[in-house]
């Protein structure tokens, strides 16, 4: 079995909620893994005579919408209410999401009892009644490919090209420390059943915008290096998404740029929004702990990828200020040669 422990969880999870209409709840600002975890989830979940809907935060994003085409009446933001269930009340399962707020406001009052979160943050809070976790899996994708196929449950093509995202965009293209030879047996497995790398690798990595690469080029001059060449930090302005016509899913991959300057061991996006900031932070070392320095700021995430955001936020300056002061103090405890940085996550 792929996953020995995690699947009989998953298992007790459908018994609990046999015959109930589920909605699978992903992420503010969903990425691959969230969207494949949400398609595959609600496909099989169908298939064992589920009604089920998909509710996100936000849009999903254009350079995913090829896996969501089948699915285009499962999805809405948590400002469009759900629809009403064909009986008895949504049961929610919630993806991805390490903690009840990543679901959006709406998402968790709407559903303050989760009956799963199914998810492989280290920072996990446990937070429905059955928590199915693997902080060491790379992708929550890759424990759901490995569950369906430990229970044999069914995985028609869609599925798998969903399940195939969601493990390609979060190994960075199987190219992050987390990537296992489970995670390329499981692969292997996914396009057996119909997923297409050359589809993948099209739709989401050759189809940006004119104005992304306007972006990119606003965060490359933004960069500084900072702690003696250990840490590179840079800066989006309020109003830059207008003056390049772009929107807050084409920062996807710029904080990429910041940590993979050579010496650089923390890569750092700071987004400034009105009255709010986003930082993404980014790791070359599961032992830098990027998301212990984000949760200094109510943040999470991985060890190696982590994020915060900020609402009544001080000034940019100053919060830049103060996350360099965290990152200061945790590369002084940490020492790594740089012959012993291995790649990410």
């Amino acid at each position: 079995m792929y996953f020995p422990s995690l699947s009989p969880q998953f298992r007790a999870l459908l018994d609990s909620i046999a015959g109930q209409p589920v909605a699978v709840v992903g992420h503010a600002r969903p990425d691959g893994d969230c969207i494949g975890s949400q398609v595959a989830l609600a496909r099989v979940l169908r298939a064992l005579g589920h009604a089920t809907v998909c509710i996100n935060g936000d849009p999903v994003p254009r350079r995913l919408d090829y896996l969501v085409a089948a699915e285009t009446s499962f999805f809405l933001t948590d400002d469009t209410p759900p629809p009403p269930a064909p009986h008895g009340e949504w049961t929610a399962v919630f993806v991805d999401c390490a903690d009840h707020e990543r679901g959006g406001a709406k998402a968790r009052l709407r559903f303050p009892a989760p009956a799963g979160c199914i998810d492989h943050h280290l920072s996990n809070a446990s937070y429905a009644a059955h928590n199915i976790v693997d902080s060491a899996a790379a992708a929550t994708c890759e424990m759901l490919a490995g569950i369906f196929l430990d229970l044999g449950l069914p995985i028609d093509a869609i599925t798998a090209k969903a399940l195939y995202a969601g493990i390609n965009t979060d190994t960075g293209q199987f190219r992050f420390g987390s990537t296992t030879p489970r995670t390329f047996k499981l692969a292997a497995e996914l396009v057996a059943h119909g997923a297409s790398p050359s589809e993948a690798g099209y739709e989401i990595y050759e189809r940006e915008s004119w104005g992304k690469l306007q972006l990119l080029e606003n965060f490359l001059r933004s960069l500084t290096l900072e702690c003696e060449g250990r840490a590179c930090i840079g800066i989006l302005p309020d109003g830059i998404f207008e003056t390049t016509g772009t929107t807050a899913e084409d920062t996807e991959g710029l904080v990429d740029y910041a940590r993979c300057i050579d010496g650089v061991e923390i890569g750092v996006l700071i987004e400034e929004r009105p009255g709010a900031i986003k930082a993404s932070l980014r790791a070359k070392n599961p032992a830098m702990r990027v998301d212990r320095i984000a949760a200094l700021f109510g943040g999470g995430g991985h060890a190696c990828a982590a994020g915060l955001n900020l609402k009544n936020a001080p000034s940019v300056a100053q919060f830049r200020a103060q996350l360099l002061s965290a990152i200061s103090t945790q590369l002084e405890a940490i020492k790594i040669p740089n012959s012993e940085i291995p790649n990410p996550k």
